[in-house]
C-alpha cells in the first residue's frame, strides 16, 4: 500500500509541474483568461529628463553650421527636458515642451526658425528611445527602432520569455505624469492585442516573474515521462531489496 501512495505522489506531482500549452502559449483565445478593452493608440509625448536630438535641415549654410549636432548617433549633442518642462535651445528662447508629442514639438520650433529662414525643416528624435528586460525573460536595455513597437517584438529583440516565466503576471513599469505606474497584465490572453498593454514607451521597464515550480517543471511530455519512468524504477528496486 505504501508503494501505492508513493507512486500517486510522483504522479502528481510530475502533472502539476509540467509545462503545458495553457501556461506557456500566446495568444490564446479561452474564455478564463483575462479579456481586456481595445485602447486608441497615443503618441508619446515628451516627460522631464527625455532628452532630444535635433536636426536642422535648411539651404542656409550659416543655419546648418550654428545648429548642427555635434557626432552622430550615440556621440549626437541632446538637449534635455528640464524639470520645469522646458528645452533650452542655442541662440533660441526656452520653449515648454513637455506634454509634447515630437511632431508638435517639432512645429513649435519651426515657428521660431522662420525667422532666420523660410525652407527650414527641423526634426527631432528621442535620444532616450530605449526600454528594459528584466526578470525571467533576456535582460538589458534595448532600442525602440520604431514607431508603435509591441510587447511581443520587445521580448523577442530581448531574446524572448522562458519557460518558467509566469506569463499570466507580466509587469510594465512606466513613467506617467503623475509619477511611476505598474501595470500588470496575462500576456497569454490573445486580447492585449491593441489594449493599454500592447505598445511599449520610451523607458519601460518589462518585468517576468520567476515561476515557482521552476525546480520541478518538465518542458515536454518526454521530460515528463522519463522523470517518472527513472523514479518508479528506482522505487521497484528499493522496494524490492526491503521485501528480500
Amino acid at each position: 500500500m505504501k508503494l501505492k501512495y508513493i507512486l500517486f505522489l510522483l504522479l502528481t506531482i510530475g502533472l502539476s509541474s509540467c509545462y503545458t500549452r495553457y501556461s506557456s502559449n500566446l495568444l490564446q483565445e479561452r474564455k478564463n483568461l483575462p479579456q481586456y478593452q481595445k485602447n486608441v493608440y497615443e503618441e508619446y509625448k515628451l516627460r522631464v529628463n527625455d532628452e532630444l536630438v535635433m536636426r536642422v535641415i535648411t539651404e542656409d549654410e550659416g543655419l546648418k553650421v550654428i545648429f548642427s549636432s555635434s557626432g552622430n548617433g550615440d556621440n549626437a549633442f541632446s538637449y534635455r527636458v528640464y524639470d520645469d518642462g522646458t528645452v533650452d535651445f542655442p541662440f533660441l528662447p526656452k520653449m515648454y515642451l513637455a506634454g509634447k508629442t515630437l511632431e508638435e514639438a517639432e512645429n513649435i520650433l519651426r515657428e521660431h526658425f522662420l525667422d532666420f529662414a523660410n525652407d527650414v525643416r527641423i526634426k527631432l528624435a528621442l535620444k532616450t528611445n530605449t526600454f528594459c528586460v528584466i526578470g525571467d525573460a533576456g535582460r538589458g536595455y534595448f532600442p525602440i527602432y520604431k514607431e508603435r513597437l509591441t510587447i511581443y517584438q520587445a521580448l523577442a529583440l530581448s531574446g524572448g520569455i522562458n519557460e518558467s516565466a509566469v506569463l499570466s503576471k507580466v509587469k510594465i513599469i512606466r513613467t506617467s505624469d503623475t509619477g511611476t505606474v505598474i501595470k500588470s497584465f496575462d500576456i497569454r490572453s490573445k486580447s492585449i492585442i491593441d489594449s493599454e498593454f500592447y505598445y511599449i514607451q520610451p523607458n519601460d521597464i518589462i518585468y517576468c516573474d520567476l515561476s515557482k515550480k521552476k525546480f520541478w517543471a518538465s518542458g515536454s511530455y518526454a521530460e515528463f515521462t522519463g522523470f517518472i519512468t527513472t523514479s518508479v524504477t528506482f522505487l521497484l528496486t528499493v522496494w524490492n531489496m526491503i521485501e528480500k
